[in-house]
C-alpha cells in the first residue's frame, strides 16, 4: 500500500494511492499520518477494506501531495553508510553508525523548491532510502527490527557543506529550511520484499549523479534500529534516512553544487520518484505554519 498525505479542497487528509487516484481515510479512521501509523495493523486493514469495497477515489490530479510525514517527531540521518561514498570522502570506515539530526522544519514534499540560502552557495544533494517507524519501541533486537518499520520513502538529505563543517554534529548544515524533501509517499513494509536490495539513482537535471544500491549499506535498516533503540525510544512517524552512495556534488571536479534553475530527481526501486526544483531563497522566507 502507498500511503500519502495530501491536500484536497483545502483540507488535509491521508489515504492510499491507487494508480491515478487516492482512497481517503474515512469512517472514523485517523486522517493524519502519524496517528494512522500509531493505530497499527487494524487501521491499515480498515483502509484496505475501503479499497476493496470500491470506495470513491479522488483523482491524483486534483490533490497536492505533501511529505508523507510532514513534521516527524524525529528526523535522523546516517553519515558514511556506503563504502563507495566513504571512499570518495577519503574518510575511514566508521566502527559504529554515525547518526545526526535534521530538524523537522526542513521537511518539504516532492515538487516543492529546495532553496539556495543567502549565506551559502555550497548546497549539495544526497539521495537516500528512508524508513518510517510504525510502533513505539525500545531495545529492539536486529532479528525483530523489521516488525517496527511501517514503511519506506525517499529522502533528499540536502546539505550545506560549509555549514556542515562548522560543527562536528553536522546539525546546522543538515537542517536549513526546505533541505529535507520526503516522498512522494510511504510504501508499506509488506510491499518491499527486501529493503536491502533496491536500486537508488539521483539525477541533477538529466545528468545521472548517483547510481547505487541499498545492498551497499554498511549498517542496514535493522541494524540501525537495534543500535538506536539501545539509546532512545522510537515512536510512530519517526523517520530515519539511511545514508547516501557515491556521487555527491562536493566530490565532483569541478564541484557539482546545486544551482537555481536545476531539478534534483531521486528514484528508488519499488518506491517511486522524488523530484524538487532548486531556487534562490525568496526574500523574507518563513516556513508556513
Amino acid at each position: 500500500m502507498k500511503l500519502a498525505t495530501f491536500i484536497y479542497k483545502n483540507q488535509t487528509g491521508i489515504g492510499a494511492v491507487l494508480d491515478d487516484g487516492i482512497v481517503a481515510s474515512s469512517g472514523g479512521l485517523p486522517n493524519e499520518m502519524i496517528a494512522f501509523l500509531a493505530a497499527g495493523d487494524q487501521a491499515k486493514q480498515t483502509l484496505q477494506g475501503l479499497i476493496d469495497s470500491g470506495a470513491p477515489r479522488i483523482p491524483l490530479a486534483d490533490v497536492r501531495l505533501l511529505a508523507p510525514i510532514p513534521r516527524p517527531g524525529k528526523l535522523l540521518g546516517v553519515g558514511l553508510n556506503y563504502a563507495d561514498h566513504i571512499g570518495e570522502t577519503g574518510m575511514e570506515k566508521p566502527e559504529y553508525p554515525t547518526f545526526f539530526t535534521k530538524q523537522s522544519t526542513c521537511v518539504i514534499a516532492g515538487g516543492n523548491p529546495i532553496h539556495v540560502p543567502p549565506v551559502s552557495d555550497k548546497v549539495d544533494y544526497e539521495g537516500e532510502l528512508a524508513f518510517v517507524i510504525g510502533k513505539r519501541c525500545k531495545h529492539v533486537p536486529v532479528e525483530q527490527a523489521h516488525e517496527v518499520i511501517a514503511g519506506y520513502t525517499i529522502c533528499n538529505d540536502v546539505t550545506v557543506r560549509d555549514w556542515q563543517q562548522r560543527t562536528p554534529t553536522w546539525t546546522l548544515g543538515k537542517s536549513f529550511d526546505t533541505h529535507g524533501p520526503l516522498g512522494p509517499w510511504l510504501v508499506t513494509a509488506d510491499e518491499i520484499a527486501d529493503p536491502h536490495n533496491l536500486s537508488l539513482k539521483t539525477w541533477v537535471n538529466e545528468e545521472l549523479r548517483q547510481n547505487g544500491n541499498t545492498s551497499e549499506m554498511l549498517f542496514d535498516c535493522y541494524e540501525l534500529i537495534a543500535y538506536l533503540t539501545q539509546v532512545m525510544t522510537l515512536e510512530p512517524g519517526d523517520v530515519i534516512s539511511t545514508g547516501t552512495p557515491a556521487g555527491v556534488g562536493v566530490k565532483m571536479k569541478p564541484r557539482g553544487y546545486l544551482k537555481p534553475g536545476q531539478t534534483v530527481r531521486i528514484e528508488i526501486e519499488g518506491i517511486g520518484t522524488l523530484s524538487n526544483p532548486v531556487v534562490t531563497e525568496p526574500e523574507h522566507f518563513l516556513v508556513a505554519g
